[in-house]
């Protein structure tokens, strides 16, 4: 790959094949190799450029860094990560393939008439961050290198009525187990998870005491995920799992709460707390508080025997 002033747009496995110097692929949509069949690939500086399709991998030994979003990393032992199409990604420097691992790309055309077409979607984790890649054990690398091995012999083996449908069954399988060992990874972490909680609580006292709300809205998912240095989904993801809630759920909770506070220990009017959280109009903030607290802030405030917080 050489360095332009234009993003590299590979629109065809056909395409990837010949920047990696493969040969061409078995499959017009789906590809799987070995990172030992890759070569190293000089780089003028840094390229950009968009895989229109999925990318799945599993790297090891890997020497090269890669930059996804607002972070550069550098692969561990085992460690698997996913890309969905159309993300636009940095290759700093040569392309130096990892020292083992498997690399797993798909066009969204594979998927047609399939369920997995709309259920990919749900998987978070092809929107996380490279620096938030599932890090498998011994044993979860050895169940998910026997899925790509099935799919690998399909992937060789002559196009018939059936091939797709056995190599999505084989897709749909392999990304349940991911979800599966991700929600592990969570669960593992839970110290890591609780401390980016108590981080995002900090954060969003500080921009309410602060007035930003009044200046600049509510405090935003993308925001706040700038701030812990993590990708909007994986912070969903991970407060999820850890309070049932998703992070758009969580910020919303803690401005009704803020509203709560101030509806019972200052005389603002119900228009004035409205604008000083960031809601262009009172009747938004009206709407929103009577959803999550079942009554309206007036009522709330006159209701002396309510809690402050439920």
């Amino acid at each position: 790959m050489k360095k332009g002033p234009d993003i590299l747009r590979i629109t065809s496995l056909t395409q990837q094949h010949s920047i990696l110097g493969l040969k061409k692929p078995e499959h017009p949509l789906i590809s799987i190799h070995k990172f030992e069949d890759f070569h190293v690939i000089p780089n003028e500086g840094t390229v950009r450029f968009i895989n229109e399709f999925y990318t799945i991998s599993i790297k090891k030994g890997y020497g090269s860094k890669v930059q996804y979003g607002q972070t550069y990393y550098d692969f561990d032992e085992g460690a698997m990560s996913f890309i969905s199409a159309g993300q636009i990604l940095l290759q700093d420097g040569d392309f130096i393939p990892p020292g083992g691992g498997w690399l797993l790309s798909f066009h969204p055309d594979l998927l047609k008439g399939h369920a997995l077409s709309q259920k990919i979607k749900s998987y978070g984790f092809f929107h996380y961050a490279v620096n938030e890649a599932l890090i498998l054990s011994e044993k979860e690398q050895t169940a998910i290198v026997q899925i790509l091995k099935i799919i690998q012999n399909d992937y060789c083996l002559p196009i018939d009525d059936l091939s797709n449908d056995l190599i999505v069954a084989q897709l749909e399988l392999l990304l349940i187990y991911c979800d599966r060992y991700y929600k592990r990874q969570f669960n593992t972490r839970k110290t890591n998870s609780a401390e980016i909680l108590t981080r995002m609580e900090i954060l969003m006292a500080d921009y309410f005491m602060s007035n930003r709300c009044a200046e600049q809205g509510a405090p935003t998912v993308t925001w706040i995920s700038e701030q812990l240095g993590i990708s909007p989904k994986y912070l969903s993801d991970l407060l999820r799992n850890l309070t049932g809630e998703s992070a758009q759920q969580h910020i919303q909770n803690k401005v009704i709460e803020k509203a709560k506070e101030l509806l019972l220990t200052t005389n603002l009017t119900i228009s004035e707390i409205a604008y000083q959280l960031g809601f262009e109009y009172p009747q938004s903030f009206n709407k929103g508080f009577r959803k999550r607290v079942d009554m309206t802030p007036l009522k709330f405030r006159q209701s002396t025997e309510r809690p402050l917080i439920n």
